[in-house]
């Protein structure tokens, strides 16, 4: 779509469930992030109450008819997706105003690749609306859902405001508290759990909305400060860890809700592995909710199950589980087809699933496996797919990220839903569980490590295009690692206008592994000062991750070196240090031991300023193909790992190079 153009959504889908409004970005820098909300307006338009606007502090509406359903990292960027109801919104409601702003100095024109796109139930993509036209905007309207007699349109809008999230709400009748003040902790359980009464109640149906829906959260807000809605953002509260150890010895192993002991056969493990998640998934609803919103289920009461039995043809098939969501009278349901270890999915009883799906009217097959498919395309080539049932697939690297974010970052109401969460990540994370995620480089990795070594490589190798792809996706649970451990969105950063298309990027690492034996990737870590190059040297058998920091702004040249060794000062002393003057790709370079002694080495002959630093550590390859002590895939965790924790970490956030007053 072009910028002010409509469209009925009538014409697009015969859909009926709740939509998807995605909002996507490519943030060059790797610096910054944006926050989604959604007003919800009146034929004056303006908001009803506080509880019509969507944010991050309230992330669904009362009645759930429009909900945040997080952010994502994506093959492209990052995107955040959010859920919406047009059945179930209140007859009031006129239009449903989609927007996004950044805190300042940050900008919309930072960031590359705005993009909005909307899907129907089936997850069927239906338009997308790009934006190249961003500026100084610090919040953004991309578009809005508005009523024309008894259906809806929506139109590209694509305007920004300076004034931030406080501009954006008050200009639609929000009242504004941008201070950064916590309301008492029992205050915050009170609230927190009539938010779980509420999304336990059973569903009513969609003509039984009321005109002025329930807004406790709303008055939960007004308690702090009357008719104001608190911008600063929530803190997490943490699940307490346990104080005191009454074991004898330290061989003695804590007793584990899920155990993993008397696993014998793969299908042991995916039928316990199925049955443990989809229990969780019921019993603790902020998490069942994670999971179902990527697929497009509606907001409700979840429930699951396991080993039914349906008749196909001539015989019958058992998926592995089912999820079914009852919203509004209506109910959504997904077919689970689980596979643990290293089994693969099979495409026969996929498309049996499918078959059985669309002749009971079910929305959608997911398959489950520790396959990870970074670009949203499904890992099983089908002969066949249907056009009514949704195919999507998750790995279990996905479910342990989503529980382990809400159980230590984002939190849950209930504590024994947090102590069922840190369970299910314990079950996860035994080995003969089944669920670790890619763990392995493929039985290509040796081949192509040899032929690299011996320069023999070429293109054209099919073992090259599959080493390309396992390493997308090792960069790919790498983030999904560290973002866990950090709270941070961590991701990929991949330019769409680049380098967005799958395979053309697996042929470019194809490419370097032929001319250079070697495989790089950029990811992106809040408040790095960049995004971190990660590169695998095949030939010298070394991995180094690389970031550009900004330099201080000092009136002397040395002032500048001085304030990067005082950062440094606990890092690993072979970690290379190179200064960079504009337009320059190269300066002088040192070990970090080296300047430590004698800063004035990295200074640059003829007096010309330091502009930014690049900082490279370097860390042993395992040569063999997984996790074990010497495979690759532990040895490109463990180098990670080390920069983050000992050269990103190092570099204060409080410390802003470019913030600082000249010395």
């Amino acid at each position: 779509m072009s910028k002010g153009a409509n469209v009925d959504l009538a014409n697009l889908s015969e859909a009926s469930g709740p939509i998807t409004v995605v909002l996507g970005w490519t943030d060059p820098s790797g610096a910054g992030e944006a926050d989604v909300s959604v007003l919800l307006l009146g034929s004056d338009g303006r908001v009803r109450g506080d509880g019509d606007f969507v944010f991050y502090n309230q992330p669904a509406t009362p009645d759930q008819s429009v909900q945040l359903l997080g952010k994502s990292p994506t093959g492209s960027g990052s995107e955040d997706r959010i859920l919406v109801d047009l059945r179930a919104l209140p007859p009031e409601v006129e239009r449903v105003l989609v927007a996004a702003s950044r805190d300042a100095p940050a900008t919309f024109g930072d960031l590359n690749d705005l993009r909005l796109s909307l899907s129907d139930s089936a997850g069927e993509v239906l338009l997308a609306f790009d934006i190249d036209d961003a500026t100084v905007e610090t919040a953004f309207i991309f578009g809005e859902l508005y009523r024309r007699g008894e259906g809806w349109k929506f139109r590209a809008v694509g305007q920004g405001y300076e004034a931030g999230l406080a501009g954006l709400a008050t200009d639609f009748g929000i009242g504004i508290d941008e201070s950064d003040d916590q309301p008492p902790a029992e205050q915050q359980a009170d609230e927190q759990q009539a938010d779980e009464q509420q999304a336990d109640e059973p569903p009513a149906d969609a003509d039984s909305v009321p005109a002025a829906p329930d807004v406790r959260p709303a008055e939960a807000e007004s308690r702090r400060r009357p008719g104001r809605v608190r911008t600063a953002k929530k803190k997490a509260t943490l699940p307490k860890a346990a104080k005191l150890n009454l074991a004898e010895h330290a061989s003695w192993h804590g007793a584990r809700l899920f155990s993993v002991s008397g696993l014998r056969s793969n299908q042991e493990r995916e039928a316990r592995a199925t049955s443990t998640l989809l229990a969780v998934m019921a019993q603790v609803p902020e998490f069942g909710r994670r999971l179902t919103a990527r697929f497009n289920a509606p907001a409700g009461t979840i429930q699951t199950f396991t080993e039914a039995s349906f008749k196909h043809g001539d015989t019958r098939v058992r998926p592995d589980g089912i999820i079914r969501v009852a919203r509004a009278g209506r109910i959504w349901t997904a077919l689970i087809e689980t596979k643990t270890g290293g089994n693969p999915l099979k495409p026969e009883q996929v498309e049996a699933y499918l078959d059985v799906a669309a002749r009971h009217g079910y929305e959608t097959v997911i398959t489950l496996s520790n396959d990870l498919a970074p670009d949203g395309e499904h890992p099983l080539p089908l002969r066949r797919r249907s056009r009514k049932v949704a195919l999507r697939h998750l790995s279990w690297a996905e479910v342990a990220h989503e529980a382990h974010m809400l159980c230590h970052h984002h939190g849950v109401a209930n504590p024994a839903h947090a102590w069922l969460l840190n369970e299910l990540l314990c079950y996860l994370r035994q080995d003969n569980a089944g669920c670790q995620g890619f763990q392995d480089m493929g039985q290509a990795w040796v081949p192509v490590r040899n032929a690299v070594a011996a320069g023999t490589l070429r293109l054209g190798d099919k073992r090259a295009m599959q080493i390309a792809e396992n390493w997308e996706k090792l960069i790919w649970q790498l983030c999904l690692r560290l973002s866990g451990e950090t709270g941070l969105t961590i991701a990929p950063v991949l330019r769409r206008r680049r380098d967005g298309d799958s395979a053309v990027r697996r042929l470019q690492t194809v490419n370097s592994l032929v001319e250079a034996g070697r495989m790089s990737a950029e990811v992106r870590v809040p408040s790095a000062g960049g995004p971190v190059l990660v590169e695998a040297d095949l030939r010298t058998g070394q991995i180094e991750t690389t970031v550009e920091l900004p330099a201080a702004e000092r009136a002397r040249t040395l002032t500048r070196v001085q304030w990067l060794l005082r950062q440094l000062a606990e890092a690993p002393p072979e970690l290379r240090v190179e200064a960079l003057s504009p337009r320059r790709t190269t300066g002088p370079c040192d070990l970090l031991k080296n300047l430590q002694a004698e800063p004035g080495l990295l200074v640059p002959e003829g007096g010309a300023q330091i502009t930014s630093f690049r900082l490279t550590l370097a860390t042993g390859m395992g040569t063999k193909r997984g996790t074990e002590e010497a495979g690759f895939v532990r040895t490109v965790d463990m180098a990670m790992d080390r920069f983050h924790q000992q050269v990103l970490q190092a570099i204060k956030a409080d410390a802003a190079p470019m913030a600082e007053n000249g010395s």
